[in-house]
């Protein structure tokens, strides 16, 4: 399927990219995109090779990645903002036939578009491999994913049955391009007929709200957090028709805040492998009751016997791109272990309850952080809360937690370890708490780190 040449023939001269400078039609974008592929093989790239593209988002990223996905190619977007030494090593496991950094690959692109032929052999298989996304790898050395066309284009096809996105709609880039929540808005707007925003890499999200006609918006709950404090910002999401927020669990003070404001959020839950969303809130969300929403089509979620989420569908990808080639991650019957843990209700409703690998244990009871950060933050005063595991000679480990408290108007020590041993327990409630102003985050990523929190906590004194 030629899912560009498609659009075009049924949206037209519908706008399809927007930039500060320039407006794309679906029509425009089909034959700038069929320039692209035709300079890219000119330059011998072929059905199947891999070609890296270390850069923000930008037009010419869009144009080059629906390039390749014409033809065939497989596009690996790698986060620019990685330090040098992390770039050079998922490069030299990618062994890609092109890589294209930012400078170059703005001039292959305009040298492209100047050049004007639009003959390329275009792509009909629907299970190519199309992309090869890196997991966010809040522990641990970050694994390639591999997509197929047919993984992106479902996925995409059920969004839309939940929230729809189609002519006259505009949802904002505001996620990179490198990450599966970012490319997979290519397959929203060619398969729905909405435009794409990109605003300057540089450009605070306030900022780019403002300059474009925005209806859609995708968010990780830190950014969702700074919006709400920003000058104008939550008028500015109250206007939007949907705001899909994911990435991370969602505090409850948070959700509240933004219910307040009448942002219209939708709740998601999905990963890379699910080539992204996996359930999702059937409408905007009107209470905290904590849950991800349902299981969007085209998609299975099972909860294994020892309370782990388990996913598959037409969504879930091909595999792991190893050394030694593709390696799959399905179990015996095709499922896909996600390391989450979580419950489903009998309406279909699917509420995460955190990572099985963030479990620790205390004085002989398992004790999920997550557990602990939600009772945190529904303390007065507490924003988002993060909790580890800190060496102890008793109990063998005992939580210890990060808060990043309202104004520095948080409740103290005692008031925190009165509450919480009357909710939660004693082995549960942390020993010690420290208060932070911004949390440390992932490379290149708003998300928090997690593994950096975890080994402060180990230098913990039990």
């Amino acid at each position: 399927m030629d899912i560009v040449a498609q659009a075009a023939r049924t949206f037209g001269n519908a706008p399809a990219l927007v930039t500060a400078g320039r407006r794309w039609s679906f029509a425009d974008l089909d034959g700038d995109t069929a320039r692209i592929a035709a300079a890219l093989e000119a330059q011998g790239i072929r059905r199947g090779d891999i070609v890296a593209l270390v850069a923000p988002n930008s037009a010419p990223l869009v144009l080059a990645l629906m390039a390749l996905m014409r033809m065939g190619a497989v596009a690996a977007p790698v986060n620019h903002r990685f330090p040098a030494s992390h770039i050079d090593g998922v490069l030299a496991r990618l062994n890609p036939v092109m890589m294209l950094d930012s400078a170059t690959l703005e001039a292959f692109v305009a040298e492209a578009l100047a050049g004007g032929n639009l003959a390329f052999t275009a792509a009909s298989d629907m299970e190519r491999p199309t992309s090869i996304i890196h997991t966010s790898a809040s522990s641990g050395k970050p694994k390639a994913a591999v997509h197929s066309f047919s993984n992106h284009w479902h996925s995409a096809l059920g969004s839309s049955t939940n929230l729809p996105f189609g002519p006259g709609d505009c949802w904002l880039l505001s996620l990179p391009l490198c990450h599966v929540g970012g490319y997979s808005m290519l397959f929203k707007s060619l398969f729905g007929g909405g435009a794409l925003a990109v605003p300057s890499p540089e450009a605070p999200l306030a900022d780019a709200l403002a300059s474009f006609p925005v209806t859609h918006l995708s968010l990780v709950p830190t950014q969702l957090y700074r919006m709400l404090r920003a000058d104008g910002g939550p008028e500015r999401l109250r206007r939007l028709d949907a705001l899909l927020l994911g990435g991370s669990a969602v505090s409850e003070p948070l959700l509240r805040e933004a219910i307040r404001e009448r942002v219209p959020v939708y709740l998601t839950y999905g990963s890379t492998e699910m080539s992204t969303q996996v359930t999702t809130s059937p409408g905007p969300v009107t209470s905290a009751r904590g849950d991800s929403g349902v299981v969007l089509p085209y998609r299975q979620v099972k909860i294994d016997t020892d309370g782990e989420i388990l996913v598959k569908g037409e969504c879930l990808f091909m595999g792991y791109l190893d050394e030694g080639g593709l390696r799959t991650a399905r179990d015996a019957n095709g499922w896909f272990h996600t390391g989450d843990m979580g419950e489903l209700s009998e309406e279909g409703r699917l509420t995460v309850l955190g990572r099985r690998d963030s479990m620790f244990i205390s004085g002989g009871e398992n004790i999920h952080p997550e557990e602990i950060e939600k009772a945190l933050s529904s303390l007065e005063g507490i924003e988002e809360a993060v909790v580890v595991p800190a060496p102890d000679a008793e109990y063998g480990a005992r939580p210890v937690a990060w808060l990043k408290v309202r104004e520095n108007n948080g409740p103290d020590d005692a008031t925190i370890m009165a509450s919480l041993r009357n909710t939660l327990g004693k082995l549960k409630t942390p020993v010690a708490y420290h208060r932070v102003r911004e949390w440390q985050t992932l490379p290149g990523s708003p998300k928090i780190d997690r593994g950096w929190y975890r080994k402060l906590g180990e230098s913990e004194k039990g």
